[in-house]
C-alpha cells in the first residue's frame, strides 16, 4: 500500500478548513496533519509536521500570502503547494506559478475537482483548470507568450510587484499588500525596468498589463 500523502491546511475560515479536513479525511491517500489560519501558525505547524503538501488560501485575514509563498519556497523547496482562492484563476494562477506554487483551484468548485487538483499537485504535476491549460498552450504556440517569458527573470517578489501593476494598484496599495514600504516599491519598479528595457513608468504599467492579462486590471495608474 502507497504511502498516504501528508497535508496542512491554511486558511482563516474555520469551516473551510474543517470541510477541506473532512474531505480529505475520507480518502485513503491523504493525511491532514494539522490546520492553521495566519502565515505565523502556518509557518509554525508546518515546522511541526513537515507535510508533503500545503493547501493554502491566497488571501489570509485580508492580506494575500504572496510573502509565506516566498518564505516557504526558499525554505523548504521540497514543500508542494496548491493555492485556493475566491478570485478568478486568470488573475493569479500564472503569476503564482512564477513565484512557485504547484497549482490553483478556485473555491468555487466541486469536492471532485478540488481532489482531482491535490492528488495532481501531490504526484508532482502542475494543476490548472483545463480552460486556462488550454490558453496557455494556445498562447505558447502562437508565439504571443513571449512577454511572460521575459518576466522569468524577475525575482518572486518583483513578480509579485508586476502582478499587482498590472492589477492598476498603485504604489501605496502594492506597499500595504506586500507588507513594504513605498520606497521599497519604487525601487523594485526601477530594478524591473531596468531588467526588462522599459523606459518609462507608463512602459512598465502596459507591459504588465499584458504579462498579467487584460482581465486584470488597467492602466489607469502609474
Amino acid at each position: 500500500m502507497r504511502p498516504r500523502t501528508t497535508v496542512v491546511l491554511v486558511d482563516d475560515h474555520p469551516v473551510v478548513r474543517d470541510g477541506l479536513s473532512f474531505l480529505l479525511g475520507e480518502q485513503p491517500d491523504f493525511e491532514v496533519l494539522g490546520q492553521a489560519a495566519d502565515p505565523r501558525g502556518a509557518l509554525q505547524v508546518i515546522a511541526e509536521t513537515r507535510p508533503d503538501l500545503l493547501v493554502l488560501d491566497l488571501n489570509l485575514q485580508g492580506r494575500d500570502a504572496i510573502p509565506l509563498i516566498e518564505q516557504l519556497r526558499a525554505e523548504r523547496p521540497e514543500l508542494r503547494i496548491l493555492v485556493m482562492s475566491m478570485h478568478e484563476e486568470e488573475l493569479y494562477a500564472e503569476q503564482l506559478l512564477g513565484l512557485g506554487v504547484h497549482g490553483y483551484v478556485m473555491k468555487q468548485e466541486e469536492p471532485a475537482e478540488f481532489l482531482r487538483a491535490i492528488r495532481r499537485v501531490a504526484a508532482g504535476d502542475i494543476h490548472l483548470s483545463a480552460k486556462l491549460t488550454a490558453r496557455r498552450a494556445g498562447r505558447v504556440h502562437r508565439g504571443v507568450h513571449r512577454g511572460r517569458v521575459a518576466a522569468v527573470q524577475l525575482t518572486a517578489r518583483e513578480q509579485a510587484l508586476l502582478g499587482l501593476v498590472g492589477k492598476g494598484l498603485g504604489t501605496r496599495e502594492i506597499a500595504a499588500q506586500l507588507g513594504i514600504s513605498a520606497k521599497t516599491v519604487d525601487s523594485h519598479r526601477r530594478n524591473i525596468r531596468e531588467k526588462l528595457g522599459l523606459a518609462t513608468a507608463r512602459d512598465l504599467v502596459r507591459y504588465a498589463v499584458r504579462w498579467t492579462g487584460p482581465s486584470a486590471g488597467s492602466e489607469r495608474r502609474e
